[in-house]
């Protein structure tokens, strides 16, 4: 009789279903935890505790609902398995003694799409991945973490020379729809000197997940790069998902000593699919919709991007940041350019005048750049935004030709410069400006030496 019986299976019931959020009773399972919801005919709906309420547990699809009944069992997912989509196989996943969700990591992912479960998009076979990471990292002690001290070039004239960036920085990339941001993002990916690119789609629209991958990464940037992708059309934990596994990936190249440019768009999407979440198991709004775990979630994702020890890897992670109907001050653009290390703004006017890339100059600041570049170099940016903006406030006067020249010896010079300060902050997007050109072309601009 002992060999012939079965293991003993904690299982609980489906009692209710209301909008993304699943009940079930008789259960219980910690925060985080996998479960499954059987469908009959043999399927069943992947699905994670996201909240509890007395006996209740309170949980959110990965899948569609569809076919599930009342009364459907609930049982705990295998961590040591995962889920492998049809026709698909996947390795084994190790079973964690910490309790979190672990996904495949590894030098082998380089070049592949995946989703936010780590599970192949590209058609390229199974990722035969040799290491998993938990999605939940310890926090870095910040006095552990070394001091950004090393430029990164991005390949763009205008962020090298005049929005320095620094390895292991934080930047915003504040932008309206249709403004250039997805032909930037591709630019840097293309251009930058870091070894290894991570790149998070985050709630994008399916169709552009394609275009980035094959008109603005291109070939030459996807050989060194992982995209994660969680378009609009999964479930918000999903997209949550996607984005702390792309930080994952980061995080574990930047523990083997490389230098990591993460690329999360977009920030706003994984702040929306956080407030989905919320709101539907009971949170209550505060700011335009937004709950207040949303504010939270915010710096416990970007903390976790930066430098290493010292003498190890770095994270530069670039956030973009969609500000809605061109507004800086929606909740989640005020809130990031707080907890981010400078900003980055594309400027629709800019855009609709075909000026590419559409950076406002005016309006963007890297906060650690004044620790990257020389006293010379400082100057002339000081210099170049000082007439650029002397001509932009008067630019209405000079227009209807209300401006006579010899009123204003800076004025002058800036009319004078004007067209010259134009012409270099655009440029091609096949063409790349190494630090060192872009700094060339800057003193060469005002006739200074290097």
């Amino acid at each position: 009789m002992a060999a012939t019986a079965q293991p003993f299976q904690i299982a609980g019931r489906l009692t209710r279903i209301n909008g993304l959020v699943m009940e079930a009773s008789g259960i219980k399972l910690p925060l985080g935890s996998s479960c499954r919801v059987l469908v009959p005919g043999g399927s069943s709906v992947e699905a994670e505790v996201v909240g509890f309420t007395g006996d209740k547990l309170f949980m959110m699809p990965t899948d569609d609902v569809y076919g599930l009944a009342p009364g459907a069992t609930v049982i705990p997912d295998d961590p040591s398995q995962p889920t492998p989509r049809t026709g698909e196989r996947v390795e084994p996943r190790r079973r964690s003694s910490d309790r979190a969700k672990h996904l495949p990591v590894g030098n082998e992912m380089l070049g592949r799409v995946v989703d936010g479960a780590g599970r192949p998009l590209d058609g390229l076979g199974p990722l035969e991945t040799k290491h998993t990471r938990s999605l939940q990292s310890r926090p870095i002690n910040p006095l552990g973490r070394a001091p950004i001290s090393a430029s990164l070039d991005v390949g763009i004239r205008a962020i090298n020379a005049m929005l320095t960036v620094g390895r292991g920085q934080r930047m915003g990339l504040f932008a309206g729809s249709g403004v250039g941001k997805s032909v930037l993002i591709g630019m840097m990916t293309s251009f930058t000197e870091a070894e290894v690119i991570v790149v998070g789609l985050i709630g994008e629209r399916g169709r552009e997940v394609k275009e980035f991958i094959e008109q603005n990464l291109g070939p030459v940037g996807r050989a060194r790069s992982v995209v994660v992708a969680a378009p609009a059309d999964t479930s918000p934990l999903m997209r949550l998902q996607g984005a702390v596994y792309a930080t994952t990936i980061a995080e574990y190249f930047r523990d083997q000593g490389k230098q990591v440019l993460l690329i999360i768009d977009s920030l706003t999407r994984y702040a929306m699919a956080q407030r989905e979440i919320a709101l539907a198991i009971g949170e209550p709004p505060v700011t335009r919709g937004y709950p207040p775990s949303v504010f939270a979630r915010l710096p416990a994702l970007v903390e976790r991007a930066g430098n290493g020890p010292e003498g190890g890897g770095s994270i530069t992670a670039f956030y973009t940041v969609l500000a809605e109907g061109d507004d800086q001050q929606d909740p989640i653009a005020d809130s990031a350019r707080a907890i981010l290390d400078g900003h980055i703004v594309l400027s629709r006017t800019l855009a609709d005048a075909g000026h590419y890339p559409a950076i406002d100059i005016e309006q963007s600041i890297s906060r650690a750049m004044h620790g990257l570049i020389k006293p010379s170099h400082f100057e002339l940016v000081r210099r170049f935004k000082q007439l650029f903006s002397r001509y932009q406030r008067s630019r209405d006067l000079i227009a209807v030709g209300a401006y006579q020249a010899g009123a204003d010896p800076l004025l002058d010079e800036a009319v004078r410069s004007y067209p010259a300060l134009e012409a270099f902050l655009q440029q091609a997007i096949t063409e790349r400006s190494s630090y060192e050109d872009s700094l060339a072309a800057l003193h060469k601009l005002f006739g200074a030496e290097m």
